[in-house]
């Protein structure tokens, strides 16, 4: 449910998941820049960057019932995709559970670009 009573409720499971999928990330990305493994973290450390970033800005836009809610959502689904690629290849808990985040996130997102 949006805060005000003129927010678009129709992407308010969407704007959750990205949310949650911003937070995910973030930790994760915190969690891998402390394991003793870090430099062959890089790309995934990389991706959570830019997996956190596009989940802030379809917030940002579907809040505002942007017209390229679409099109940025889509691009979210991928990316959140990729992201999710990688953790998957890293055997820690935090990594595991990010990875399932993010594929909530791109199955949400892929329901708004759709």
């Amino acid at each position: 449910m949006g805060v005000l009573p003129t927010s678009p409720s129709n992407m308010d499971t969407c704007i959750e998941a990205c949310f949650q999928c911003l937070r995910a990330c973030e930790e994760c990305l915190t969690a891998c820049l402390q394991e003793p493994d870090v430099q062959t973290r890089v790309k995934c450390i990389q991706t959570l960057n830019d997996c956190a970033e596009i989940c802030n800005q379809s917030v940002q836009y579907m809040s505002r019932n942007s017209a390229f809610s679409p099109q940025l959502c889509s691009l979210c689904a991928t990316i959140c995709e990729q992201c999710a690629e990688e953790c998957e290849q890293l055997k820690d808990t935090h990594c595991q559970e990010c990875a399932k985040i993010c594929r909530q996130c791109a199955e949400e997102c892929r329901k708004m670009a759709g």
